[in-house]
């Protein structure tokens, strides 16, 4: 599997990460985040993605919830956060514990 890190998100969010080394993919529709994602996934072990993107191909990041390669992960862009990644995460906490460990159903 490959080591390389990826992020996926508009050029004000995704520029700084150019500066740490990550291959950067800019994405102005939810179309081309899409098939950005899907080229990525077969090359890339994880990919960080802008949480307003992540959220407007929500379906597409699903699908790679649940497998173990490429991690997925949802990242505040340079606009702040929506709360779709802590919603992502405490979902699967409370999946993985059988209760609400992190907010207490406070969001």
């Amino acid at each position: 599997m490959p080591e390389k890190i990826a992020v996926i998100g508009d050029k004000d969010s995704v520029l700084a990460f150019k500066a740490l080394g990550v291959d950067v993919f800019g994405a102005r529709s939810a179309a081309e985040a899409s098939d950005t994602l899907k080229k990525l996934a077969r090359e890339y072990a994880v990919i960080f993605i802008t949480e307003d993107i992540a959220q407007s191909i929500s379906d597409i990041v699903e699908r790679y919830r649940v497998r173990a390669y490429p991690a997925v992960i949802p990242i505040p862009s340079s606009k702040g956060t929506t709360g779709y990644g802590m919603s992502g995460i405490s979902k699967d906490v409370e999946r993985a514990i059988g209760a609400d460990i992190l907010f207490n159903n406070k969001k």
